[in-house]
C-alpha cells in the first residue's frame, strides 16, 4: 500500500513539475512577444526620409560599434524599432569598406523608433552615456577612427537640448572631459544586411558595451 502511494506521489509530482514548465515555457513566449522590437524605424532606408509611426518619436546615436550599441537599445522597453548605418557624413552613398576606410565622415548609428509614453528621450540618453565612454575621441575600446565617434544626431530643437542637459549630467560622473558630439540627423543610410541585429541573430557579442540597467 505503501509502495502504491509513492508512485502516486510521484506521478503527481511529475505532472506538477511538467505543467509548470510548461506554465514557464508559456510565460517566456509571452514576454517575448511582448517585448517584440522592430526593425524599420521611421521606415528606415538608404537615404531616404525618415517618419515614425504615429504617437512615435525616434533617435540616433552614434557610440562606438553598432551591432552592441544597437543590440542595448533593442532591450529597453520602450524602443520599438531599431536599425544600424551611417550618418554624419560628407559623401553620398556610403558602404562599409568605405566607411572604414574613413575617408567618408560617416558614423555608425543606431536608429530607434521609441514611444514617448513608455520610455522618455532623457532616458534614452542616459543609457546612451551608460553603454560606452563618452570621454575619447574616435575610439571605443579596440576601435579606433572617426566612424566610431561619440554622437548625438538630433530630430528637433527640443532633442538638442535635451543632448545638452544629458551631457551636463553625465559629465558630473566623468572625471575626463566629454566630447560627444550634437548635430542635427542628416541623410541616415541603412547599413547592409548582415550588420542588422547583428548580435541578436548570431548570439555574438564581439562589440561589448557597458552594462546598464533597463528600468525606468
Amino acid at each position: 500500500m505503501s509502495r502504491s502511494l509513492s508512485w502516486i506521489f510521484l506521478g503527481v509530482c511529475f505532472l506538477g513539475c511538467q505543467a509548470a514548465n510548461a506554465e514557464e515555457q508559456r510565460s517566456a513566449a509571452s514576454q517575448a512577444a511582448a517585448h517584440h522590437v522592430g526593425t524599420d524605424p521611421g521606415g528606415v532606408g538608404y537615404g531616404t526620409p525618415l517618419k515614425p509611426k504615429p504617437g512615435h518619436e525616434l533617435a540616433a546615436f552614434a557610440a562606438g560599434c553598432f551591432w552592441g550599441v544597437e543590440d542595448a537599445f533593442r532591450k529597453v522597453p520602450g524602443v520599438t524599432a531599431t536599425a544600424v548605418g551611417y550618418t554624419g557624413g560628407h559623401t553620398k552613398d556610403p558602404t562599409y569598406p568605405r566607411v572604414c576606410a574613413h575617408d567618408t565622415g560617416h558614423a555608425e548609428t543606431v536608429l530607434a523608433e521609441f514611444d514617448p509614453k513608455q520610455v522618455t528621450y532623457d532616458r534614452l540618453l542616459d543609457i546612451f552615456f551608460m553603454i560606452h565612454d563618452p570621454t575619447t575621441l574616435n575610439f571605443q575600446g579596440p576601435d579606433y577612427g572617426d566612424q566610431y565617434r561619440s554622437e548625438i544626431f538630433t530630430f528637433s530643437p527640443a532633442q538638442d537640448a535635451a543632448a545638452r542637459q544629458a551631457i551636463k549630467r553625465a559629465q558630473k560622473k566623468n572625471g575626463d572631459p566629454i566630447v560627444t558630439a550634437i548635430a542635427p540627423l542628416g541623410a541616415f543610410y541603412k547599413a547592409e544586411g548582415y550588420h542588422q541585429q547583428y548580435a541578436e541573430r548570431t548570439g555574438s557579442h564581439g562589440c561589448p558595451i557597458r552594462s546598464f540597467s533597463t528600468s525606468i
